[in-house]
């Protein structure tokens, strides 16, 4: 009897391992563990663009961003959007000297993430490691609100963080935006818009798996990853963002499709192996560079988009950022 369970406990060992080996080796190379476990356990109701299914979604991904660190004051704000009061989180170490500030725009394809308290991890974590404050903002979400609703609440916001930086105990002069996947894309229309539009003065963005080509043509990371991977139903959330398909050539729409790039703020650029995305933002480093801004490219191979399943990657990722952010803006003690 006792060596028959062995048997079947052997067999079943066996059985789970090769599952696991073959989710982990795609034809596009070896996936980490946790996101190849994770893209099969996603809700099959993830892309559900309504109310309920985007209060689902935000509970869903607020397990996998963790808390906010001790030693940090969190105070809940409100920005004058154009249409309407939208809320901020600003994330405040302790810490006498001025510190920089970063205006941090959330993901979630421009159609969730709104709950911004799930942020309070990689805010957190971001504030704490790079001694500077964060400040998230809010903005309308599609498909109620389409594009260009997201652009202009930011752009309100961005204004907001850097009129009302001094009374966090923050520099005015030391500001950067930064932001992940739709907040990726925000942040860089932010970037363009500060330069061309007379300010503020930016000191880096932080581009983190950001959507730059919803205008362009499909990038070869794109045909392989948009399905399957993690990031199924990019083109759903698209279409419920830009109403307008015209619009998406536009460079708030689609910034890897702007006609110049010199004068842009330094920035981090980070991209993932089978993340859909992955090429544009390689692409938008490599236009950058052409054009003579300082550019830190990083690809974090093994990894799906948002660095999800696999937490060493995204604690390396979080720290190269708060390094960059510190040495770019951080306190009287950064480098």
């Amino acid at each position: 009897m006792r060596k028959a369970a062995l048997v079947v406990l052997g067999v079943v060992v066996l059985a789970t391992g090769l599952t696991l080996w073959r989710w982990t080796h795609t034809p596009y190379g070896r996936m980490d563990l946790g996101p190849a476990i994770l893209t099969r356990m996603m809700p099959a109701d993830a892309m559900d663009l309504t109310p309920e299914g985007r209060a689902a979604a935000n509970e869903w991904t607020a397990r996998l961003m963790g808390a906010a660190p001790p030693g940090l004051t969190i105070r809940d704000l409100e920005f004058a959007g154009p249409t309407e009061l939208l809320p901020a989180r600003v994330y405040i170490p302790d810490h006498d000297a001025p510190l920089g500030v970063v205006a941090w725009l959330h993901g979630g394809g421009f159609w969730m993430g709104d709950e911004l308290e799930k942020w309070d991890g990689p805010c957190g974590r971001l504030a704490a490691g790079a001694d500077v404050i964060v400040a998230s903002l809010g903005y309308r979400l599609a498909p109620e609100h389409p594009y260009p609703a997201a652009v202009a609440d930011t752009w309100a916001g961005l204004q907001w963080v850097a009129a009302h930086a001094s009374e966090w105990g923050a520099a005015p002069d030391r500001l950067a935006v930064a932001g992940g996947s739709a907040g990726g894309n925000l942040a860089a229309v932010l970037a363009q818009r500060a330069r061309d539009e007379g300010g503020p003065e930016l000191k880096l963005q932080i581009l983190t798996v950001p959507t730059l080509n919803a205008g362009g043509e499909p990038t070869e990371s794109m045909r392989r990853f948009s399905s399957g991977f993690g990031l199924d139903g990019i083109e759903k959330m698209r279409r419920a963002y830009f109403a307008n398909p015209a619009a998406t050539r536009h460079p708030w729409a689609s910034p890897l499709l702007a006609s110049r790039f010199e004068g842009l703020a330094p920035a981090v650029i980070h991209t993932a192996q089978f993340d859909p995305l992955r090429d544009e933002g390689e692409l938008y480093a490599a236009r950058l560079e052409a054009a003579g801004v300082p550019v830190e490219l990083r690809r974090f191979d093994g990894a799906i988009h948002g660095f999800l399943g696999s937490p060493a990657t995204m604690a390396e990722a979080e720290r190269l950022v708060a390094a960059a952010a510190r040495s770019a803006i951080g306190g009287e003690s950064s480098p």
